[in-house]
């Protein structure tokens, strides 16, 4: 393509104009499951038996013994850390580089959110820097398979056992994957999957916790409905829960969602290797290492990097840029280390308690908040022109772009 064409940010042709496919998607197999659930008047998943059928089909397909539906995914992962024992003044290392929820998750029950660096080249959780994160404290570590990418469970499983620490995995964007044929979710103790609007599987709103063992699952089961036992009588609460049920409704969607699930995978895996193919071609671009016992990416999101853009307005110029060539792009997280909230409640508890507050040196966290890119979740579910129209847009971008690196 002519590379020297005037962006379209500042007037040019844009390198496309007709959307890419839309998310979520849906037919009347969705209409009519949301119909039946209607027709039922059993709206709610105490009474009704959809949303107990979903969790089964759900934990087959993550291949875990047992499944617990919640209302989203922030709360599922608090689910899962209380069903574990974590409580007050208690830590939980996870990356900063995560969605809020994953910090959420611990604050809300008076634990601390412990940030460990992330390795720059898969921008997954540094198992390095977990074990060197680990104090008196330390009750989990919560590893996020980001955009759908396995961590290390080798090594976090390892440094668990050696420790004595629990795995909640957050897998919110990793439906379907794999770490050495397994799939994630009940690798740890336990994972969280959400069904958020943009995740690879939606409800509009939702998560499920899954698990291998019998006894966590009872807890989880408890936590998501006021500290209820399976098979136990309506005013029988054995433990202090939430409510966090999930509908009906939803679970007629997500049944629908989830066999739709296998063919979206391999046409996002496929849209993947074709945009990585034409991707590493262009100078200037680099894409998250793949490690080689992940077998099956999530691939919720496609991330690349910019080495030497610089973050800030340059990235932020960078982002614009894309978007008026018509490729929706955004510049992903900005780090939980630098968000107020997160720090300010973090403060409130150690103080409170009277404990050290963490203070992470996160390098390589700081370099990818510069330098990584998203691409949202429909652009890998269109044809062989859509991939070629996004590699030529960022391709048009960079030929304007005045990289740090090309400055030295």
């Amino acid at each position: 393509m002519n590379t020297a064409a005037e962006l379209a940010v500042n007037g040019g042709e844009p390198v496309r104009t007709a959307p890419f496919p839309r998310w979520p998607q849906s037919g009347d197999d969705e209409a009519k499951a949301v119909a039946a659930v209607l027709e039922s008047g059993q709206w709610g998943s105490t009474h009704g038996d959809v949303v107990r059928t979903f969790e089964r089909e759900f934990a087959g397909y993550q291949e875990a013994a047992h499944g617990v539906a919640v209302c989203n995914g922030t709360l599922g992962l608090t689910a899962a850390l209380r069903a574990l024992g974590v409580g007050l003044g208690d830590e939980v290392i996870m990356p900063a580089y995560t969605f809020i929820g994953s910090a959420t998750s611990a604050l809300m029950i008076g634990a601390v959110p412990v940030f460990a660096d992330i390795d720059p080249a898969t921008h997954l959780l540094d198992p390095k820097a977990v074990e060197a994160a680990i104090t008196e404290r330390t009750a989990a570590v919560m590893p996020v398979h980001l955009a759908g990418q396995p961590c290390d469970m080798d090594a976090l499983t390892d440094i668990s056992e050696r420790h004595g620490i629990a795995i909640v995995e957050d897998a919110a964007q990793a439906h379907g994957a794999e770490w050495r044929g397994r799939r994630v979710g009940a690798l740890g103790d336990a994972g969280m999957f959400s069904f958020q609007t943009s995740k690879n599987m939606t409800a509009g709103e939702g998560g499920a916790l899954v698990t291998n063992s019998p006894e966590i699952a009872e807890r989880l089961y408890a936590q998501a409905n006021v500290g209820r036992i399976p098979g136990g009588a309506w005013y029988q609460h054995e433990h202090v829960g939430f409510n966090l049920r999930m509908t009906e409704f939803q679970g007629a969607i997500l049944r629908e969602q989830l066999r739709r699930h296998p063919e979206q995978a391999r046409l996002r895996h496929t849209n993947a290797a074709q945009l990585a193919g034409l991707i590493t071609e262009i100078d200037g671009i680099t894409i998250p290492a793949e490690d080689e016992r992940v077998t099956a990416h999530g691939r919720n999101l496609f991330m690349f990097r910019v080495p030497g853009l610089g973050g800030g307005e340059n990235k932020r110029a960078f982002v614009r840029a894309v978007a008026a060539e018509g490729v929706p792009l955004s510049g992903g997280y900005v780090g939980l280390h630098r968000n107020a909230a997160v720090n300010a409640e973090i403060g409130v508890i150690t103080e409170r308690l009277g404990q050290p507050r963490p203070t992470p040196e996160l390098p390589m966290t700081e370099q990818v908040i510069a330098e990584a890119m998203w691409l949202s979740p429909q652009t890998l579910l269109g044809a062989r022109r859509d991939i070629e129209d996004i590699a030529a847009a960022l391709e048009k971008v960079l030929a304007h772009t005045d990289l740090q690196t090309n400055a030295n």
